[in-house]
């Protein structure tokens, strides 16, 4: 790679590519799930020279601001670390997006302070906005538009949050933030230079980018990337590729839980690492008897780089736990009039809060300094409890919280009741307005086989073991209003639940059966 403006050595990024390269040369370190591609580390740096020269000549300076909108996994990953070792800031798009009209991207471009997307097609991108193509590199015309926006010239990730539960927040990540983070993963899953993991998930998240793409670079271990999640064939392509790792979701686990019989389970898988959302413990529990292979539950967030806590490795597992904190500070607390947080002692439910070299200390925008305090503490917005050997019990959202008539209700344990009955794929519950009670839950589920087709007898007989499940468990003040079924969970690319669609006319139910 042409060195040029960018000095060696000045980037960490870079020169953690400059040495694993050197190490490892012609050992593999991403390979494609879908044909036989295979990037070794040598060429990590080799074939990243063309587009590190067309960005010279077109006149980028470290701190630049970039778009990236590239479909192929290999490719996005390729010019992801190139542009982030060169100093960039670079804010990874979804390539299936689609836009009614240009001001639709105008308006995401503003909001993540970008000017210029590097893409592999012509992009539906505004007229603010400049499109360079990636597979043109050569014909990359001097830079006239001045309009990019700089910062810090260390570079990094530009990203906002998921927006399942609010609007989404943007903020920058920097290279050090991003390799602290990947470098505790990797030690906290034991990666080493004979590991290998498979990512189906989207390259545009953090957990991507760090679990996946960094933890792997900092260990000299290998990555297949799919580009999403197949189940069909999913434990062949797992023994065909060799895999000794898996990073995954919850929607993911459940799909895999449902082992066919002419499917084998390969050997010399060390785990599965799960993340994005809440995982229901009789989720867990049937994919591990399932599948024989261990669950490490974790817990993060975008502003943390992607990882808080995670379950132990080797160590004990707490039922219900997502484990202790990794390299974060994290307290919990409950909030004085003046805003200020009181620690409460083990086993009390509290607001969660972090802090430590992977997390941001503020937002790009404004309008949300309330989430932090003068001490750089992450007000993360969710309630738990931290138990007296330091493990986290996380039991919701203070924004998901249902406050019945006085009396609050969690949706998290209403969820973890349904997704203990056999046949529910997935379960959310949200906030209904009622004129005595104010609020009441309600309860969306997914079930296995049902489709808007499934005749009512079917649908009766499928909801009557849940309805008996919520009446046994809840007094009536705590049980949902109704159970709703629905043919697909409105989740986002992590296998997120959009509990805010649950409630619009975007989501059709099939079937509500009244909770007594």
């Amino acid at each position: 790679m042409s060195e040029g403006i960018f000095e060696l050595g000045e980037n960490p990024l870079r020169s953690l590519i400059l040495r694993q390269s050197g190490a490892r040369a012609t050992s593999p370190y991403l390979l494609s799930a879908r044909d036989d591609r295979t990037l070794a580390y040598e060429e990590l740096d080799a074939e990243a020279s063309p587009l590190c020269a067309a960005l010279q000549t077109w006149g980028v300076s470290r701190g630049d601001r970039f778009g990236l909108i590239v479909s192929d996994p290999i490719t996005s990953a390729q010019c992801l670390l190139t542009m982030m070792s060169m100093g960039l800031w670079v804010a990874p798009l979804d390539p299936t997006i689609t836009y009614v009209d240009a001001r639709q991207a105008d308006v995401q471009a503003t909001t993540l302070g970008l000017r210029t997307v590097a893409a592999d097609r012509n992009a539906p991108l505004g007229a603010e906005v400049s499109w360079l193509d990636i597979g043109e590199l050569g014909a990359w015309p001097p830079r006239t538009n001045t309009l990019i926006r700089t910062s810090d010239p260390q570079g990094g990730l530009i990203l906002a949050s998921s927006g399942t539960t609010g609007s989404p927040k943007v903020m920058e990540l920097s290279i050090h933030q991003l390799l602290e983070a990947a470098r505790l993963v990797a030690g906290h899953n034991g990666l080493t230079p004979s590991d290998r993991g498979f990512n189906p998930l989207p390259l545009w998240h953090v957990n991507a980018i760090v679990v996946g793409l960094l933890s792997s670079l900092v260990s000299g271990s290998s990555l297949v990337l799919d580009n999403r999640f197949h189940r069909t064939n999913f434990w062949s392509t797992i023994e065909r590729c060799d895999v000794t790792w898996i990073n995954a979701v919850p929607a993911i686990i459940a799909r895999l839980s449902d082992v066919a019989p002419n499917e084998a389970i390969p050997r010399g898988i060390r785990f599965i690492r799960s993340a994005s959302a809440p995982l229901a413990l009789a989720q867990l529990a049937r994919f591990e008897e399932a599948t024989g292979i261990a669950v490490i539950e974790s817990y993060g967030m975008t502003e943390a780089a992607s990882q808080i806590c995670a379950s132990p490795l080797n160590g004990p597992r707490k039922s219900g736990s997502v484990g202790r904190p990794i390299g974060v500070e994290l307290r919990i607390g409950a909030f004085d009039q003046e805003r200020s947080l009181t620690p409460v002692g083990n086993h009390v439910v509290g607001q969660v809060e972090i802090r430590g070299p992977s997390v941001i200390d503020h937002y790009v925008a404004m309008g949300y300094e309330d989430r932090f305090d003068e001490e750089k503490w992450l007000r993360t917005g969710d309630l738990g409890y931290v138990d007296e050997d330091g493990y986290v019990f996380l039991v919701g959202r203070t924004d998901d919280v249902i406050n019945r008539g006085g009396e609050k209700i969690m949706p998290r344990e209403l969820e973890e009741a349904a997704m203990k009955v056999d046949g529910v794929l997935s379960a959310a519950v949200v906030a209904r307005e009622h004129d005595v009670y104010g609020q009441v839950p309600d309860l969306f589920v997914q079930l296995r086989g049902v489709t808007s087709t499934t005749s009512l007898e079917q649908l009766t007989i499928l909801t009557k073991e849940l309805h008996d499940v919520l009446v046994n468990s809840f007094s009536r003040t705590r049980r949902p209003l109704a159970i709703n079924v629905i043919e697909k969970m409105p989740s986002n690319a992590t296998g997120k639940i959009h509990k805010r669609l649950l409630v619009t006319d975007q989501v059709s139910t099939i079937y509500t059966l009244p909770v007594s």
